[in-house]
């Protein structure tokens, strides 16, 4: 043995000493015995135990890294679609016949907003003593309604009765009737009694003055239910104040005559009053010319 190892002993046994001392003091005379050993039961399974800690786990790879998408091709363009083939153009129509002209339609008669009989003879009855204006109060000694042919192709239309018409009951027998009547005889080759003649006011005014809007509103539609009964072919406005009143105008009579109007589907031919070409010898010629249009009208129909 050597001396270190001995030197080692001596030691331990100093402290066993030392700690035996220590456990007397406290009570303590032996040790105690060791436990019996507990048998230990083997597991059935005689298979190795797995140790319960895993193994690390390795490191994953890094991910490669995604190719890029190619492009996509582009389309390819479409093909242009093929251009129509032009419609053949169509065969033209056969042109229509040429319609045969129609013949002239008879004139209608105005329309009337007073009817207050059924015929010429009936009218004339309904309006003796008529008092439906103011004139019948003013100085009138009758009415005057008219005279001539009731089937007449020419009808003169004047203003009013003057101071001869309103004695005797009869249109235009004073100096412009007389004037008047060379006119249908000279110029149209006419008698009076081939014509009718007829005035838009059936009374005398007082002094002969100009119709006021009253009682040219109260006497027209009698004069074109005159109109209606007898059926002219043409008519003759005598002067401005007819022509305006059956015209329902206000164009100057200087103006508008001798040039062909119409009332509904009636011709009309506006010209000076024979009163007017007293005073204006003058307008005779203008005159003239006008009778001959309705002259030539009523031989071949043309205006």
């Amino acid at each position: 043995m050597t001396a270190d190892r001995a030197t080692e002993i001596a030691t331990l046994a100093k402290e066993f000493q030392r700690h035996a001392r220590m456990l007397k003091n406290q009570g303590i005379y032996g040790v105690p015995p060791a436990p019996e050993p507990v048998a230990i039961e083997e597991p059935q399974n005689t298979a190795p135990i797995q140790a319960h800690v895993q193994a690390p786990r390795a490191a994953q790879a890094p991910q490669a890294p995604q190719a890029p998408q190619a492009p996509q091709a582009p389309q390819a363009p479409q093909a242009p679609q093929a251009p129509q083939a032009p419609q053949a153009p169509q065969a033209p129509q056969a042109p229509q016949a040429p319609q045969a002209p129609q013949a002239p339609q008879a004139p209608q008669a105005p329309t009337r907003t007073v009817q207050i009989a059924s015929d010429l003879v009936g009218l004339e009855a309904a309006l003796v003593g008529c008092t439906r204006c103011p004139l019948h109060s003013q100085g009138r000694t009758q009415v005057v309604f008219g005279v001539g042919n009731p089937k007449a192709d020419i009808m003169f239309i004047g203003e009013a009765p003057g101071f001869d018409e309103d004695a005797q009951g009869i249109p235009f027998v004073g100096r412009a009737g007389q004037l008047l009547t060379k006119i249908i005889e000279g110029g149209m080759k006419m008698s009076r009694d081939d014509v009718y003649i007829a005035n838009v006011i059936k009374c005398r005014p007082p002094r002969n003055r100009d119709p006021l809007p009253v009682e040219v509103a109260t006497c027209r539609p009698f004069v074109l239910q005159q109109i209606d009964y007898i059926q002219p072919r043409v008519i003759i406005t005598l002067g401005r104040v007819a022509t305006q009143a059956l015209l329902d105008t206000t164009e100057s009579i200087t103006r508008i005559r001798g040039t062909w109007q119409t009332l509904d589907a009636w011709p009309v031919m506006p010209t000076f009053h024979p009163a007017y070409l007293l005073r204006n010898p003058r307008g005779k010629r203008d005159v003239w010319e006008d009778i001959q249009k309705v002259t030539r009208f009523l031989d071949d129909g043309i205006l």
